[in-house]
């Protein structure tokens, strides 16, 4: 079939949608619909591609009318039947709800009105420390029950079957309807409230718009939150700063503590997301240690496997974090075991170097290039292990994530986790890629992935061997099928078995040359700036509108039209 995707951005789950069509023989392209003046351009454009379905998964923009009454039209919305409005998954995480969903929905003239094709619904969790954040749902359970409607949709669309008037269908999640569009006030925190009040709305607002806070005069937005039911001060007045370990910070509240990971001032506009120990006033704060549901890394053993499990924030590493976790890998591997995992969490993998903190330093060159000496110290770290090394893509990664999880004698993931391997942001890259995706696909294909600049699904990326087993969707599922694989070769003949294949691999040079290589390059594009860094760091943290779909995104076989 061949299927436009019309999106508002390629991101996680978009891209999700977009692997997992591609895997099953679809002929498909991508457009941005922020990236066309008007609807007769849009439109003009979907005559030239003559698709069998436009499918539009969380499309924020209006599609023309002239297109969805030309072509079926299926808009994939973040909410159960019957939901309507642009701030579904904020309601349903600030409401508390314990169930919620997705629907696939003809388009219409009234936004998310239309006739039902699917709808698949599932349990949010509920009754933890750290509610899901709305990023983390949103690339989880909502990206897992979008792809159930969009099976459905294309069963259905194949079979010649028509959508269902939403009036028809039971609603499986009660009391849903339109509701408005959440913005920045509607998540303004008072922190007399309960902790675990304000955490679920720290999670609501996640990513955009933020909850909004005021601490010693000064406004803030609050992102990354964990309540912790004592007070770390009983004295303390609410909104007060009483502790901080690493980058998170406590603070009072009217019954018991908030900490925070991240935050970001607030004045016209808002600033850049950065540690909260970075933007708050910590100044004598005492040390407090952090819950562990913020723990910048946990070392577990279990027998002769040793697993590390890493956490960033939005999967970005700054440089002093990315010191602290080649020192925890480093600590891990003084230990006995036969093996060692290091896997990230079930929301977040890596992505690398952390573009907020380069734009927000005094000095953004200087520290572009601390930071990215810092997490080639944790490659190498991985990469020259005398244990035998798992990593294991527990969520989506990218850039120097991947290349990081590269770095080790197996590589495994979790079904549906999408890879993006390349480096699109005006750098060459480091973290050793030049030895370690060579090493797996062979240079021409290696040229090819780190050139196309396209994102990989991990079903792709085991048919190439750029991964080498993949594992169950479900987390819990997974963690199993994990433990069940490190114990297997933590056995001799396990060892032996991945130690050969780890040896075809091996590098050709020392790892001093492959890094000394890509340095090189990056010196060039951190201080000269020769391929656009600074700008294309700039656009993408104030997240600018795209002004065209990249061309490797897009159909290429269109057909010319003709002016009347």
């Amino acid at each position: 079939m061949r299927i436009l995707l019309l999106v508002s951005a390629f991101n996680g789950l978009t891209q999700r949608v977009w692997g997992h069509l591609a895997d099953r023989g679809h002929d498909v392209g991508v457009e941005l619909a922020p990236a066309f003046g008007s609807p007769e351009e849009l439109t003009a454009r979907v005559e030239e591609i003559g698709p069998d379905l436009v499918l539009a998964p969380f499309l924020k923009h209006r599609v023309p009318e002239d297109v969805w009454r030309r072509w079926t039209t299926v808009v994939v919305h973040p909410g159960p039947v019957g939901d309507r409005g642009p701030s579904s998954l904020d309601h349903a995480i600030l409401d508390g709800r314990d169930r919620w969903g997705v629907t696939a929905l003809s388009t219409v003239e009234e936004m998310d009105a239309g006739p039902v094709w699917a709808t698949s619904t599932f349990a949010l969790p509920t009754g933890q420390q750290a509610p899901i954040a709305k990023s983390a749902l949103y690339n989880g359970l909502v990206a897992d029950a979008a792809l159930a409607c969009v099976e459905e949709v294309l069963r259905k669309v194949a079979a010649g079957e028509e959508p269902t008037p939403a009036d028809r269908l039971e609603r499986e999640v009660p009391g849903t309807g339109e509701l408005p569009l959440l913005r920045r006030a509607a998540f303004e925190l008072d922190l007399s409230r309960p902790a675990a009040e304000l955490a679920r709305t720290i999670a609501a607002a996640d990513g955009a718009p933020g909850a909004p806070a005021t601490l010693r005069g000064a406004r803030f937005c609050l992102f990354d939150a964990v309540a912790v039911p004592e007070p770390v001060d009983p004295l303390a007045a609410p909104g007060t700063v009483v502790g901080r370990d690493e980058d998170a910070v406590a603070i009072a509240t009217g019954d018991g503590t908030l900490w925070v990971g991240y935050a970001a001032t607030l004045a016209e506009k808002r600033g850049t997301k950065l540690p909260a120990s970075w933007v708050l006033d910590v100044a004598g704060v005492p040390f407090r240690p952090a819950p562990a549901a913020l723990a910048e890394s946990v070392y577990e053993r279990d027998g002769d496997v040793g697993y590390l499990t890493i956490r960033s924030y939005s999967g970005a590493m700054h440089t002093a974090q990315c010191r602290r976790l080649t020192t925890a890998v480093e600590k891990a591997l003084t230990e006995d075991t036969r093996v060692l995992v290091v896997r990230g969490t079930e929301h977040a993998f890596s992505n690398g170097i952390h573009l907020g903190a380069i734009e927000a330093a005094a000095d953004p060159a200087a520290e572009a290039w601390a930071n990215i000496r810092a997490i080639d110290d944790l490659c190498e770290a991985i990469a020259s292990a005398d244990q035998l090394t798992v990593a294991a893509f527990t969520a989506n990664a990218g850039a120097g994530g991947v290349m990081a999880g590269l770095c080790a004698d197996v590589v495994v993931a979790r079904d549906g986790v999408v890879l993006n391997p390349y480096y699109d942001m005006g750098i060459f890259g480091s973290e050793l890629h030049t030895w370690t995706v060579a090493s797996r696909l062979g240079e021409v294909d290696a040229d090819r992935l780190l050139s196309d600049k396209l994102p990989v699904s991990v079903a792709e990326a085991a048919r190439t061997g750029l991964v080498d087993a993949v594992g169950p969707r479900d987390p819990a599922r997974f963690a199993g099928w994990l433990a069940d694989r490190a114990a297997a070769l933590a056995t001799p003949e396990g060892r032996a078995e991945a130690a050969a294949a780890a040896q075809v691999r091996a590098p050709r040079r020392p790892l001093s040359y492959y890094r000394t290589i890509e340095l090189a390059e990056m010196a060039r594009d951190i201080f000269d700036d020769r391929r656009g860094f600074a700008a294309k760091r700039r656009d993408f943290l104030r997240k600018a509108a795209p002004q065209e779909t990249p061309e490797r995104l897009r159909f290429t076989d269109v057909r010319e039209t003709v002016a009347p």
